[in-house]
């Protein structure tokens, strides 16, 4: 993970892919969480079954380097599911690599998820005081032990009853040797849609990962419901009543690939409104807009379309840098954001500009890029969010900082806009930017979670719940 005094932007939570009833099924979700990789960069792993027994991969590591072709041939079966990791609370070491995997009384058990359980710390230790012992530091791994300990007499009521002690945001492969069970939180916090390829189902964090593939979407997962696949088809079933849907407005704003569609709304066309409705909340006479990339360089080419000004590449992006560096001293570590970004001297220079990003965090990094762009001659730095004041933490799977720590919880706009040394700061404004994705924010089937913006959390929050997510 890149260090926190350099980079303080908001971190990918995590992505899962699963595909049923395909003779390439790890092949399939290689290239699938290879899709998926921007969720997640820590880790990877493939589980599938061939009716009867897992074979099974996972490691540290981007998913090119954790597979081969070589140890793809290894994976048997025509079911599989598998994940990408970004970890938040639980630690950084192998025992956390999804997907989990379990031996219990009846067989073999799989477990991949994207999100985080608000109460996941109060299941665990009532489940440690009942005598369970775990092997892991991820929440993921509650799940299994509540599985494992139902009395239920089927799997399926064994999942439906776990998943109703659950609260937070999941979206969930279950997988057991001849069985997929695919389960979606009551408010679909998490995004995850389902496909279909050579009549094999398929299903991932984003629809990026069915275009790599070939597949076609079929239509997300909805709130609260369960699917239970195997060789004889899929079956439709409920858990728990759908809930108003709260989809993370960071998936638009920032997380999803800009190729993905979420709620069947392309994600580049709504960053592009967002920059758009940016222009009209927040205009500003420049000569040139850019955007930090890359997240942001779609809202950076609204802006511009809606203002007039010329977009140009103003910040490079160097897609080289590792997931860790070595920073010997702090001279040297304050430098370190330029490892990551250039400014382009003959673009900025002598020139009035608009630097559009999608979110302020603790502050560091907005100051840096702005003083970056000064330094390479830029005469105004005028920064414009796409997206509303980030004042309170996620409960739900995203890496955000304690409130404490969140320059917008604790300072005012000038204070900001000081604190970054820019000439003049905007953000958009939570009405603006649910009017800018363009969900339908009249029906209760396409609503946002705006909790890091206004501070009102669509489920209730445990007193000793995690800052950041477990489950991934």
């Amino acid at each position: 993970m890149q260090d926190e005094s350099i980079f303080d932007e908001l971190n990918e939570e995590c992505g899962v892919f699963g595909v049923v009833g395909h003779p390439q099924a790890a092949q399939l979700a290689y290239y699938g969480l290879h899709a998926l990789q921007h969720r997640g960069q820590e880790s990877a792993g493939i589980v599938t079954t061939d009716g009867e027994k897992f074979s099974i991969i996972r490691n540290m590591g981007l998913v090119s380097e954790v597979f081969n072709n070589k140890n793809l041939q290894n994976l048997i079966g025509d079911t599989a599911i598998g994940h990408v990791r970004y970890s938040t609370t639980g630690a950084s070491h192998l025992s956390n690599v999804q997907p989990l995997v379990f031996n219990y009384a009846h067989g073999e058990i799989a477990i991949a998820t994207n999100g985080n359980l608000v109460n996941g710390n109060r299941l665990r230790q009532e489940l440690e005081e009942a005598g369970s012992i775990f092997q892991t530091t991820t929440d993921t791994e509650v799940i299994a032990h509540l599985i494992a300990r139902s009395k239920a007499s089927t799997m399926e009521e064994k999942v439906k009853e776990t998943l109703n002690q659950l609260v937070g945001a999941y979206a969930l492969l279950i997988l057991t040797n001849d069985e997929l069970y695919v389960a979606q939180d009551p408010h679909s916090l998490r995004p995850l849609s389902m496909g279909i390829l050579s009549g094999a189902y398929v299903f991932a964090s984003e629809t990026c990962a069915f275009d790599v593939i070939g597949a076609e979407y079929i239509r997300e997962v909805e709130p609260g419901e369960l699917l239970i696949l195997n060789k004889e088809g899929m079956r439709l079933s409920r858990f728990a009543e759908k809930k108003a849907r709260a989809i993370c407005s960071f998936e638009y704003i920032y997380f999803a690939r800009p190729d993905s569609d979420i709620s069947e709304i392309n994600v580049h066309s709504a960053r592009k409104r967002l920059g758009r409705q940016l222009f009209l909340e927040a205009p500003i006479e420049a000569d040139v807009v850019t955007g930090v990339p890359d997240s942001s360089t779609s809202a950076a080419i609204g802006y511009a379309e809606a203002s007039g000004i010329p977009y140009e590449l103003g910040l490079i992006k160097n897609r080289y840098v590792g997931r860790t560096f070595i920073q010997p001293s702090q001279e040297l570590r304050e430098q370190g954001v330029k490892m990551k970004l250039s400014a382009v001297r003959k673009v900025v220079e002598g020139k009035r500009v608009v630097m559009v990003d999608d979110s302020i965090v603790r502050g560091t990094t907005s100051r840096r890029i702005v003083n970056m762009l000064r330094e390479a001659g830029a005469t105004e730095v005028h920064v414009r969010i796409s997206s509303p004041p980030v004042k309170n933490p996620c409960f739900y799977g995203i890496d955000t900082a304690e409130r404490e720590q969140l320059i917008a919880a604790t300072h005012t706009l000038e204070e900001i806009r000081q604190a970054i040394t820019a000439d003049s700061l905007s953000f958009l404004t939570p009405k603006g930017m649910v009017q800018a994705i363009g969900r339908k924010s009249d029906d209760p089937n396409y609503g946002h979670c705006l909790a890091c913006f206004t501070g009102e959390y669509p489920t209730e929050i445990e007193k000793d719940v995690a800052l950041v997510g477990g489950s991934c």
